[in-house]
């Protein structure tokens, strides 16, 4: 597979700011060479870019994920090329995104062309900003020739296997993008070792079994609270817009520079799309069934601890792959692990649920990454080994993006 190049870029030194006499004016040797530089476009253009990706052009969620790897990781390469070209950062941010959301999503080129004509006004006239400017088509251009071949839409990849127990099948949608997991990597070519799932006739597979069997059933359990059940339909939204926002507003409030928040949203966007690729090559590979049809079937799993209940039925309605690993895990175990090694593990972050049109808050990233992991067996989709080892792919990850990017 291919290996992107990446900008590496250096420590910036600290400037020292001489005291002025009162009266006496700062020279032109001794004046700041550029303004504070601010955060906000990065802050603008990601906004923008979960609106183009989800809002306008409804790309299902894992594979939206890819473009927002691949804009965020361009958008820090135009910074820190402009930091060593003595060019504006925001110009270079800016038209980077611009130019790699019209190349994709052409539909939606006359927002993209309002949104940039904004961050652009706001850039005083002259040279660094063109140059900037200059910079950020250079950067989108590398990343969209970068990607020209790289798997996506690849019709090879076709989900058929044959009817047995512990086997995934379609029922009323086909595998959604079974392309996904066989796509170049953006970042870290190596991919993170897993055992699979549990064998369906060995005792961890059963307890895994019972545990979903009493607390994911649809209607009301005497085994789930329905404060349980409430986090299981809270957490059945878009991962990447509602961290995405919630990160928005964190960084709103406590801002970093222009630079760090670039990084950050590069790192973070690049582990959720190599998370997602591999998660979805164990999909299509492994094929493991679902509770539902685990629970529906077990009359053929040949484990005596199952017991086949051929009327149930998950609390929330399964999406159209296979159960081994979760893919909402691998997105939030990524994506948690680097706002918690950049951020901190007490980043307070509000997510947002469309659907119920509520919000919850979360003082840790541990509790977050708690109530969404056992949402997805509260509400029936997942077998918790298919949990753990999503959060495993996802953090893993997420820390050799990490060391990649820097």
């Amino acid at each position: 597979m291919r290996r992107r190049r990446l900008i590496v870029p250096v420590l910036l030194s600290l400037a020292l700011l001489l005291p002025v006499a009162p009266g006496s004016t700062l020279t032109e040797a001794s004046a700041p060479t550029a303004a504070p530089t601010s955060a906000d476009v990065i802050l603008d253009w990601e906004g923008t870019l979960l609106r183009t990706v989800y809002a306008e052009n409804a790309q299902p969620i894992p594979v939206g994920i890819l473009y927002l790897g691949f804009t965020s990781v361009t958008m820090y390469e135009a910074v820190t090329k402009a930091h060593h070209r003595d060019a504006s950062k925001e110009a270079a941010a800016a038209v980077a995104a611009h130019d790699v959301l019209a190349k994709y999503f052409p539909s939606s080129a006359a927002n993209l062309a309002a949104d940039l004509e904004a961050s652009l006004s706001g850039i005083p006239d002259g040279s660094a900003k063109e140059r900037g400017m200059a910079i950020g088509a250079k950067a989108a251009d590398r990343m969209i020739d970068d990607r020209e071949h790289d798997g996506r839409g690849d019709p090879q990849w076709v989900y058929e296997r044959d009817e047995k127990p512990g086997v995934w099948q379609p029922t009323t949608m086909p595998f959604l993008a079974p392309w996904l997991g066989f796509v170049d990597p953006l970042v870290v070519d190596r991919r993170v070792h897993l055992d699979g799932p549990d064998p369906i006739w060995s005792r961890a597979y059963a307890f895994d079994f019972l545990e979903v069997k009493r607390v994911g059933v649809a209607g009301t359990t005497p085994h789930r609270t329905d404060e349980q059940a409430l986090i299981a339909t809270f957490f059945n939204f878009n991962p990447p817009v509602a961290y995405g926002n919630a990160l928005i507003a964190a960084l709103t409030d406590a801002p970093m520079s222009l630079r760090k928040t670039s990084l950050f949203f590069a790192r973070m966007h690049a582990a959720m799309t190599d998370t997602v690729i591999e998660c979805w090559r164990q999909k299509f590979r492994v094929g493991f069934w679902r509770p539902f049809q685990a629970i529906q079937g077990a009359d053929g799993d040949h484990n005596r601890a199952t017991v086949a209940d051929p009327t149930w039925a998950p609390l929330i309605t399964n999406p159209p792959y296979p159960d081994y690993t979760s893919g909402h895990a691998c997105v939030t175990g990524s994506a948690m692990e680097v706002v918690r090694r950049t951020l901190g593990e007490t980043t307070e972050l509000t997510l947002h649920s469309a659907a119920l049109g509520t919000d919850r808050s979360y003082p840790t990233i541990s509790e977050l990454e708690f109530d969404a992991f056992h949402a997805r067996i509260w509400g029936g989709l997942h077998f918790r080994d298919a949990m753990e080892d999503g959060y495993y792919l996802g953090h893993e990850t997420a820390r050799r993006v990490m060391h990649e990017l820097r």
